[in-house]
């Protein structure tokens, strides 16, 4: 599967639409995603987001369902570090604090807990 810079705005929508629905018919996508252009328009760009490997599909009856070819946690975790590398220069520490920092609401006593496992485990497995 591509980065995601290799995607236009458009195209980054209507993926999104998808992974958040688990699977969508096109009609599902334009009830998705805002300012939506013509269900034909959304339909060819599934289909070259097909050819480009980010989707799969499926026949339902009359209906073509699309899903996601890449699991969405992996697709997650390259988004994620992609973000790390482009706005956080790799580091982890900085995405945190901005994260932090722009939350709205405090850090509960078990996230905070969870963090802490989280970060003790990655030590001891030398990450």
């Amino acid at each position: 599967m591509s980065k995601p810079p290799d995607l236009s705005r458009r195209e980054r929508q209507i993926m999104d639409a998808v992974f958040a629905l688990g699977e969508a018919t096109v009609n599902q996508v334009v009830d998705a995603i805002p300012d939506a252009p013509t269900a034909m328009a959304v339909r060819r760009m599934m289909h070259i987001l097909e050819e480009k490997g980010h989707l799969k599909r499926r026949e339902n009856g009359r209906e073509v369902v699309y899903s996601p070819r890449e699991t969405k946690v992996k697709a997650g975790r390259s988004a994620f570090q992609n973000v790390l590398e482009t706005f956080f220069g790799g580091s982890l520490e900085e995405a945190l604090a901005a994260h932090l920092h722009s939350r709205r609401d405090s850090v509960t006593d078990e996230e905070r807990e969870r963090l802490i496992a989280l970060i003790e485990q990655a030590r001891k497995e030398g990450r």
